[in-house]
Protein backbone atom coordinates (compact mmCIF):
# COMPACT_ATOMS: atom_id res chain seq x y z
CA UNK A 1 0.00 0.00 0.00
CA UNK A 2 1.28 3.23 -1.09
CA UNK A 3 2.16 5.93 2.00
CA UNK A 4 0.20 9.27 0.56
CA UNK A 5 2.62 12.42 0.23
CA UNK A 6 3.16 14.48 3.38
CA UNK A 7 1.76 18.06 3.28
CA UNK A 8 5.00 20.87 2.86
CA UNK A 9 5.59 22.64 5.95
CA UNK A 10 5.03 26.16 4.17
CA UNK A 11 4.10 26.50 0.85
CA UNK A 12 4.04 30.18 -0.92
CA UNK A 13 3.19 30.52 -4.09
CA UNK A 14 2.85 33.80 -5.95
CA UNK A 15 3.79 36.26 -3.60
CA UNK A 16 3.96 39.89 -4.25
CA UNK A 17 4.59 42.89 -2.22
CA UNK A 18 5.56 46.36 -3.18
CA UNK A 19 6.33 49.45 -0.58
CA UNK A 20 5.11 52.98 -2.32
CA UNK A 21 5.70 51.95 -5.94
CA UNK A 22 9.30 49.91 -4.93
CA UNK A 23 8.28 46.06 -5.86
CA UNK A 24 10.00 44.19 -3.37
CA UNK A 25 8.39 40.74 -3.84
CA UNK A 26 8.25 39.57 -7.28
CA UNK A 27 6.48 36.40 -7.35
CA UNK A 28 8.00 34.33 -4.93
CA UNK A 29 7.49 30.64 -4.55
CA UNK A 30 9.00 28.40 -1.93
CA UNK A 31 7.76 25.16 -0.49
CA UNK A 32 9.32 24.10 3.07
CA UNK A 33 9.28 20.27 3.90
CA UNK A 34 8.51 19.49 7.25
CA UNK A 35 11.32 18.76 9.37
CA UNK A 36 13.99 20.60 7.26
CA UNK A 37 16.10 23.36 7.58
CA UNK A 38 15.30 25.47 4.70
CA UNK A 39 17.79 28.66 4.15
CA UNK A 40 16.38 31.89 2.35
CA UNK A 41 19.92 33.62 1.61
CA UNK A 42 19.81 36.98 0.30
CA UNK A 43 21.62 40.15 0.03
CA UNK A 44 20.24 43.28 2.02
CA UNK A 45 16.78 44.92 0.87
CA UNK A 46 16.47 41.07 -1.58
CA UNK A 47 13.11 41.17 0.24
CA UNK A 48 14.51 38.23 3.08
CA UNK A 49 12.92 39.78 6.27
CA UNK A 50 9.40 40.48 3.83
CA UNK A 51 8.70 37.04 3.28
CA UNK A 52 9.25 36.61 6.99
CA UNK A 53 6.84 39.45 8.01
CA UNK A 54 4.11 37.53 5.66
CA UNK A 55 4.25 34.22 7.03
CA UNK A 56 4.45 35.53 10.51
CA UNK A 57 1.21 37.54 9.62
CA UNK A 58 2.65 40.66 10.56
CA UNK A 59 2.19 42.10 7.43
CA UNK A 60 -0.30 41.31 4.40
CA UNK A 61 1.01 40.17 0.85
CA UNK A 62 -0.30 42.26 -2.36
CA UNK A 63 -1.06 39.11 -4.00
CA UNK A 64 -0.59 35.26 -3.93
CA UNK A 65 -0.83 32.76 -1.14
CA UNK A 66 0.98 31.56 1.63
CA UNK A 67 -0.02 28.61 3.86
CA UNK A 68 1.73 27.15 6.84
CA UNK A 69 0.62 23.59 8.06
CA UNK A 70 -2.29 23.99 6.18
CA UNK A 71 -3.65 27.18 7.47
CA UNK A 72 -3.50 30.45 4.68
CA UNK A 73 -1.89 33.63 6.14
CA UNK A 74 -4.07 35.75 5.84
CA UNK A 75 -7.53 33.40 6.19
CA UNK A 76 -6.42 31.99 9.33
CA UNK A 77 -3.75 34.10 11.19
CA UNK A 78 -4.78 32.80 14.62
CA UNK A 79 -3.93 29.31 13.70
CA UNK A 80 -0.55 30.33 11.45
CA UNK A 81 0.70 31.98 14.85
CA UNK A 82 -0.32 29.06 17.04
CA UNK A 83 1.45 26.74 14.57
CA UNK A 84 5.38 29.14 14.38
CA UNK A 85 7.74 31.09 16.36
CA UNK A 86 9.57 33.76 14.68
CA UNK A 87 12.91 34.48 16.22
CA UNK A 88 14.28 38.12 14.91
CA UNK A 89 17.86 39.58 14.45
CA UNK A 90 18.15 40.81 17.74
CA UNK A 91 17.41 38.83 21.17
CA UNK A 92 14.34 39.30 22.90
CA UNK A 93 15.14 39.18 26.28
CA UNK A 94 14.56 41.16 29.19
CA UNK A 95 17.84 41.49 30.54
CA UNK A 96 16.43 42.56 34.14
CA UNK A 97 15.07 38.72 34.71
CA UNK A 98 16.95 35.70 34.97
CA UNK A 99 17.26 33.29 32.36
CA UNK A 100 14.40 31.48 34.44
CA UNK A 101 12.36 34.34 34.77
CA UNK A 102 12.19 35.05 31.11
CA UNK A 103 11.40 31.67 30.04
CA UNK A 104 8.55 31.39 33.05
CA UNK A 105 7.25 35.26 31.91
CA UNK A 106 6.60 33.61 28.10
CA UNK A 107 5.33 30.14 29.16
CA UNK A 108 2.60 32.15 31.67
CA UNK A 109 1.93 34.75 28.91
CA UNK A 110 1.25 31.83 26.41
CA UNK A 111 -1.12 30.05 29.08
CA UNK A 112 1.16 26.88 29.03
CA UNK A 113 0.71 24.00 31.54
CA UNK A 114 3.32 23.67 33.92
CA UNK A 115 5.05 26.69 32.93
CA UNK A 116 8.32 26.25 35.30
CA UNK A 117 8.53 22.49 34.40
CA UNK A 118 8.97 23.97 31.16
CA UNK A 119 11.04 26.47 32.02
CA UNK A 120 13.22 23.93 33.75
CA UNK A 121 13.17 21.49 30.90
CA UNK A 122 14.34 24.43 28.59
CA UNK A 123 17.39 25.42 31.05
CA UNK A 124 18.54 22.14 30.61
CA UNK A 125 17.76 21.60 27.03
CA UNK A 126 19.72 24.46 25.56
CA UNK A 127 22.44 24.33 28.48
CA UNK A 128 21.32 27.14 30.24
CA UNK A 129 20.46 25.20 33.89
CA UNK A 130 23.91 26.93 36.01
CA UNK A 131 23.09 30.50 34.65
CA UNK A 132 19.25 30.13 35.28
CA UNK A 133 19.67 32.38 38.15
CA UNK A 134 21.82 34.86 36.93
CA UNK A 135 20.89 38.24 35.35
CA UNK A 136 20.70 37.92 31.51
CA UNK A 137 22.58 41.07 31.35
CA UNK A 138 25.27 38.85 31.95
CA UNK A 139 24.82 36.41 29.60
CA UNK A 140 27.36 36.44 26.62
CA UNK A 141 25.82 36.93 23.43
CA UNK A 142 25.81 33.29 22.64
CA UNK A 143 24.13 32.25 25.57
CA UNK A 144 21.32 35.24 25.27
CA UNK A 145 21.12 33.91 21.71
CA UNK A 146 19.94 30.55 23.05
CA UNK A 147 17.95 31.56 25.47
CA UNK A 148 16.18 33.99 22.91
CA UNK A 149 15.39 30.84 21.13
CA UNK A 150 14.38 28.75 24.43
CA UNK A 151 11.76 31.46 24.60
CA UNK A 152 10.94 30.82 20.85
CA UNK A 153 10.01 26.94 21.60
CA UNK A 154 7.80 27.74 24.45
CA UNK A 155 4.21 26.06 23.67
CA UNK A 156 5.99 23.80 21.18
CA UNK A 157 5.61 25.79 17.43
CA UNK A 158 6.04 23.03 15.16
CA UNK A 159 7.72 25.91 12.63
CA UNK A 160 10.36 28.19 13.92
CA UNK A 161 11.66 31.18 12.08
CA UNK A 162 15.26 32.24 12.26
CA UNK A 163 15.59 35.57 10.71
CA UNK A 164 19.49 36.61 10.56
CA UNK A 165 20.02 34.35 13.61
CA UNK A 166 23.52 34.79 13.81
CA UNK A 167 23.95 38.72 13.14
CA UNK A 168 26.04 40.23 15.57
CA UNK A 169 27.68 37.23 17.22
CA UNK A 170 31.48 36.31 17.57
CA UNK A 171 32.91 33.05 16.07
CA UNK A 172 32.07 30.94 18.96
CA UNK A 173 28.66 32.53 19.47
CA UNK A 174 28.01 31.69 16.22
CA UNK A 175 28.85 28.20 15.85
CA UNK A 176 26.76 27.60 19.86
CA UNK A 177 23.60 28.86 17.45
CA UNK A 178 24.57 26.55 15.04
CA UNK A 179 24.70 23.30 17.04
CA UNK A 180 21.30 24.66 18.47
CA UNK A 181 19.78 24.91 15.07
CA UNK A 182 20.79 21.28 14.38
CA UNK A 183 19.63 20.13 17.34
CA UNK A 184 15.88 21.86 16.36
CA UNK A 185 15.62 19.94 13.51
CA UNK A 186 17.08 16.27 14.93
CA UNK A 187 14.12 16.87 17.36
CA UNK A 188 11.63 17.50 14.43
CA UNK A 189 11.28 21.17 14.08
CA UNK A 190 11.49 22.28 10.81
CA UNK A 191 13.62 25.64 10.54
CA UNK A 192 13.70 28.62 7.78
CA UNK A 193 16.33 30.42 8.33
CA UNK A 194 17.42 33.70 6.22
CA UNK A 195 20.77 34.57 6.11
CA UNK A 196 23.28 36.55 4.36
CA UNK A 197 26.48 34.74 5.47
CA UNK A 198 26.38 31.47 3.08
CA UNK A 199 28.79 29.35 5.01
CA UNK A 200 26.08 29.55 7.42
CA UNK A 201 23.36 28.15 4.81
CA UNK A 202 25.94 25.64 3.70
CA UNK A 203 26.71 24.03 7.01
CA UNK A 204 23.53 24.20 8.67
CA UNK A 205 20.76 23.93 5.47
CA UNK A 206 18.70 20.66 3.75
CA UNK A 207 17.75 23.05 1.08
CA UNK A 208 18.81 26.43 -0.15
CA UNK A 209 16.90 29.30 -2.24
CA UNK A 210 18.57 32.44 -3.57
CA UNK A 211 16.41 35.26 -3.33
CA UNK A 212 17.11 38.61 -5.51
CA UNK A 213 15.77 41.01 -7.00
CA UNK A 214 12.31 40.26 -4.85
CA UNK A 215 12.35 36.99 -7.09
CA UNK A 216 14.01 33.05 -6.30
CA UNK A 217 17.01 32.56 -8.78
CA UNK A 218 17.80 28.70 -7.85
CA UNK A 219 16.13 26.43 -5.15
CA UNK A 220 18.12 23.21 -3.99
CA UNK A 221 20.07 21.16 -2.24
CA UNK A 222 23.73 22.33 -1.99
CA UNK A 223 24.57 19.56 -4.41
CA UNK A 224 22.00 20.18 -6.75
CA UNK A 225 23.46 24.27 -6.53
CA UNK A 226 27.17 23.28 -6.93
CA UNK A 227 26.09 21.51 -10.14
CA UNK A 228 24.67 24.55 -11.53
CA UNK A 229 28.63 26.03 -12.08
CA UNK A 230 31.05 24.24 -13.78
CA UNK A 231 33.46 21.03 -12.28
CA UNK A 232 36.44 22.41 -10.49
CA UNK A 233 39.25 21.81 -11.43
CA UNK A 234 41.73 19.83 -9.27
CA UNK A 235 45.13 21.78 -7.96
CA UNK A 236 47.35 20.96 -4.95
CA UNK A 237 48.02 24.06 -3.21
CA UNK A 238 49.27 24.60 0.61
CA UNK A 239 46.22 25.36 2.42
CA UNK A 240 46.64 27.23 5.36
CA UNK A 241 44.56 27.72 8.32
CA UNK A 242 41.84 30.74 8.52
CA UNK A 243 42.01 33.21 10.63
CA UNK A 244 38.49 32.12 12.31
CA UNK A 245 39.85 28.79 12.46
CA UNK A 246 43.51 30.04 14.44
CA UNK A 247 40.74 32.08 16.93
CA UNK A 248 39.14 29.29 17.64
CA UNK A 249 41.84 27.02 18.37
CA UNK A 250 43.56 29.62 20.47
CA UNK A 251 40.01 30.67 22.84
CA UNK A 252 39.68 26.66 22.99
CA UNK A 253 36.02 26.98 21.34
CA UNK A 254 36.19 23.71 19.63
CA UNK A 255 37.07 23.38 15.73
CA UNK A 256 36.27 25.92 13.44
CA UNK A 257 32.90 25.41 11.25
CA UNK A 258 34.86 23.41 8.53
CA UNK A 259 35.85 20.70 11.14
CA UNK A 260 32.05 20.55 12.62
CA UNK A 261 30.71 19.59 8.64
CA UNK A 262 33.88 16.94 8.16
CA UNK A 263 33.01 15.04 11.62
Amino acid sequence: MATAERSPAVLVRGLTKSFKGHDVLRGVDLEIEAGSVFALLGSNGAGKTTIVRILSTLLSADAGTAVVYGADVAEQPERVRAAMSLTGQFAAVDDALSGRENLLLVARLRHVPDARGVAESLLERFALAEAADRRAATYSSGMRRRLDIAMSLIGDPRLIVLDEPTTGLDPEARLEVWRTIRQLAADGTTVLLTTQHLEEAEQLADRIAILHGGRILVNGTLAELRALLPPATVEYVERKPSLEEIFLSLIGGGTAPRGEAAA
